[in-house]
């Protein structure tokens, strides 16, 4: 994935939450779907385009798993975890219940084997055996998810085991869901691909992976199912496809939460990602990097700096409404040395018509250190005859 849009990942991430139910593009009625909550996220823009009860707490069952994904992740980048280990594997593991990759207990399945099933047939063993080689027990791992979940933002989200499995205390939300699916996309995207496999094979045993969009939407590259009878069939779902007219390619993400049946959620998940891709449209305002202006400093060895934003300002919008919108600049007064490159010295607000759609961060192109004596002195005199 490129930087650019990984940086646009996580700016999202760092925006306050929407209220409940609001979306960020407004004025186009989103699809009725026949599920308990969901939530449609635009990872090109960083926009949330539509959303139904998004920080309702449910239970995620197997979409649990993309927490326990994310962590092995980590751990891989870390060093802390190889592909080509083979971590034991406990009897609370070997007889997980629910669904299975079916691990031999005295032929211990690699690393990247374990995350081939848990990704791609859902195995709670493969997912019990990871938890147990990252943290030593299930219940400890747990803990370092919830640590994780907090330091993500997921901030209505409580784990208390690696697979989902039921219990009162286990819970999230599709705000929450399209937070995390976004992060493991921007940063392993040497691991995402894993989402996209439509099958597995492991033991001689061949599962399929239950997300039948795969097989149904070209454009759709994961990610993740779950289905416990309290949570009801879940699916979250990304997809990558082509905007006439713009350059790249646009990603979405759906969470779809509560249907009734497999076939229910690939079909309202489908429904819901058309509706962005048919009628938003991504609208490239400003190139990363790219000065906006030359601003005043004080107190600095030069008087001026430049001011840009740190990645490809891309806004989504209703379809036909590009020329609506606008960006304004709102500065950080006054600005006194010493600056440093990447500090936010201000806002860069997009809106459409009146109404603020999209905000990101206005920062230091370049540091400006502070100036001599003389040169402080006399730009705090002027600073107390401005006021």
């Amino acid at each position: 994935m490129p930087r650019s849009m990984r940086r646009i990942l996580l700016a999202f991430l760092s925006l306050a939450a929407f209220a409940a139910g609001e979306t960020a593009v407004a004025q186009v009625a989103p699809p009725a779907l026949a599920a308990r909550a969901w939530l449609l996220f635009d990872a090109t823009s960083g926009q949330v385009l539509a959303a139904h009860e998004p920080d309702l707490k449910i239970e995620p069952a197997s979409l649990t798993k993309v927490m326990t994904a994310y962590l092995a992740f980590n751990a891989l980048k870390e060093k802390r975890l190889a592909l080509d280990q083979r971590p034991a594997v406990s009897n609370a593991a070997y007889k997980a219940i629910g669904s299975r990759m079916f691990v031999d207990p005295l032929k211990p399945a690699t690393v990247e084997e374990l995350l081939n099933g848990m990704i791609v047939q859902s195995g709670n063993d493969a997912t019990v055996v990871l938890a147990e080689a990252l943290a030593g027990s299930e219940a400890v791992f747990a803990q370092q998810m919830n640590r994780e979940a907090q330091r993500l933002g997921l901030v209505n989200t409580s784990f208390r085991n690696a697979t989902g499995l039921p219990d009162p205390e286990h819970f999230t939300t599709a705000r929450d869901l399209a937070t995390l699916a976004a992060r493991l996309i921007a940063d392993h995207p040497e691991h995402y691909p894993l989402y996209s496999k439509r099958e597995y094979v492991f033991n001689n045993i061949r599962q399929p992976n239950r997300n039948r969009l795969l097989a149904i939407d070209p454009s759709v590259d994961g990610m993740k199912t779950g289905h416990t009878d309290a949570a009801g069939y879940c699916l979250i779902a990304s997809a990558r496809r082509a905007q006439p007219g713009f350059d790249g390619e646009r990603r979405l993400i759906s969470v779809v939460l509560g249907t009734a049946s497999e076939t229910a959620r690939a079909i309202e998940s489908q429904k819901l990602l058309n509706f962005g891709f048919q009628n938003f449209d991504a609208v490239r305002l400003h190139p990363k990097g790219k000065a906006v202006g030359q601003y005043e400093i004080w107190k600095g060895k030069t008087d001026k700096v430049a001011a840009g934003i740190e990645h490809d300002l891309v806004v989504s919008v209703p379809r036909g409404q590009a020329d609506r919108v606008k960006a304004e600049v709102e500065r950080i007064q006054p600005l006194v040395a010493p600056i440093a490159l990447g500090q936010r010295i201000g806002t860069m607000r997009v809106k459409l018509d009146d109404r603020v759609v999209l905000e990101r961060p206005l920062v230091a192109l370049s540091g400006v250190e502070l100036a001599g004596w003389i040169g402080r002195t006399w730009d705090g005199l002027r600073l107390k005859l401005a006021k």
